[in-house]
């Protein structure tokens, strides 16, 4: 899954880290699924997970402080739309805290965060107007196949890895879809 592949990416960006941070929204419905991903994935990486929950702000805000208290080293931000819609907060509190952060979503990487591994939105919206255009040709949509995107993309940020102190080792660079500076 996804989750264990953001691991293993973040993993090889900052290979020293043991606990990593997880922010997930509890009330969303795909976080039981990436809390297991996770979960299932981390004792492969040797890596110590600290899993905690934020459906409101005041969440978001005391998730950071207990990352940093327990000794957080990186996080994996999880996906959704109220951690999406609070983006630019999250990877402030990320940057403040010294946590480089892998996101599901580009948009967080645009915001100035670290890196992001998910669904290409550009191949979901290509499906949505493959399934469109057979509509409007008329085929009926109870009929139709439900298409997932299947494209994934990884994007990092340049300027926050150098702000992190980092080095992107070459065959990570190598898997890179888009590099933002």
């Amino acid at each position: 899954m996804l989750g264990a592949k953001r691991l293993e990416l973040l993993r090889q960006l900052v290979p020293t880290v043991k606990n990593i941070a997880v922010l997930l929204n509890f009330r969303s419905p795909e976080s039981e699924f990436e809390q297991a991903d996770l979960q299932t994935a981390a004792p492969t990486f040797g890596l110590e997970l600290i899993v905690l929950d934020a459906h409101s702000d005041q969440d978001v805000e005391n998730a950071f402080a207990t990352f940093v208290e327990r000794g957080a080293g990186a996080l994996v931000c999880g996906a959704g739309a109220f951690l999406h819609s609070r983006r630019e907060r999250v990877v402030e509190l990320a940057a403040r805290h010294a946590l480089p952060a892998s996101y599901a979503e580009r948009e967080f990487v645009s915001a100035g965060g670290l890196m992001s591994y998910g669904a290409s939105i550009k191949d979901a919206y290509r499906q949505a107007g493959i399934q469109v255009g057979r509509i409007l040709k008329g085929e009926k949509p109870a009929e139709l196949p439900v298409h997932q995107s299947t494209k994934v993309e990884l994007l990092i940020n340049l300027k926050t890895a150098k702000a992190f102190g980092l080095t992107i080792p070459p065959p990570l660079l190598a898997r890179v879809d888009e590099i933002i500076e």
